[in-house]
């Protein structure tokens, strides 16, 4: 049977976007290859003619995380960082984490991941810090990539911690804390 051209790279596609979501919800331990290839509408069978292993595939899906969007967006405006911290550490960020960034969903497990992976996550974080540096407005280059290393390791703690607890009111608390100091980093809070 003969294909149009680009299925192949659109269904490569497809079994990216579904991992990624799957990944991000459940953990990537959790995540099954066949569950994978199910809810992309694919035979297990398919999966080897688009990637060598699993941990390959996680790697793919580091590299294609979409949520870098959003820093991208703000890196190619004059949008404020304001807008995408709010954004990051909202409450919809936090209940959709199938949606959201693999950073903050994937880091803890990400750690214990062979050194091509943890590469391919490496890149991904660089990527999201040189978007934040580029938009802070002082200080040398250096003092700009270190308050952004500062910032955005404070949104996915955050973000993370937001999940992580039973109670909503405290979750919501973290969230509001940790968006207002990023931004008081940032410059743009209450001081």
């Amino acid at each position: 049977m003969r294909y149009e051209k680009g299925h192949k790279d659109a269904t490569r596609q497809r079994i990216i976007d579904v991992a990624s979501r799957q990944f991000r919800e459940q953990g990537v331990a959790a995540v099954g290859l066949a569950g994978i290839m199910s809810d992309a509408g694919l035979t297990n069978g398919a999966f080897y003619a688009h990637f060598d292993s699993k941990e390959d595939l996680v790697r793919q899906v580091l590299s294609n995380a979409q949520r870098n969007q959003m820093w991208q967006a703000v890196a190619d405006s004059d949008a404020e960082v304001e807008s995408a911290i709010r954004s990051y550490l909202s409450a919809d960020h936090r209940d959709n984490p199938g949606r959201g960034c693999p950073i903050s969903a994937l880091a803890a497990e990400i750690a214990r991941h062979p050194k091509p992976t943890r590469k391919a996550f490496t890149g991904k974080l660089a990527n999201i810090i040189e978007m934040i540096a580029a938009r802070l407005g002082t200080g040398s280059e250096r003092q700009r990539r270190r308050k952004a290393v500062a910032i955005y390791g404070l949104m996915v703690g955050t973000l993370q911690l937001a999940r992580a607890v039973s109670d909503k009111r405290l979750s919501d608390e973290i969230l509001q804390s940790g968006a207002d100091e990023a931004l008081a980093l940032v410059g743009q809070g209450k001081k």
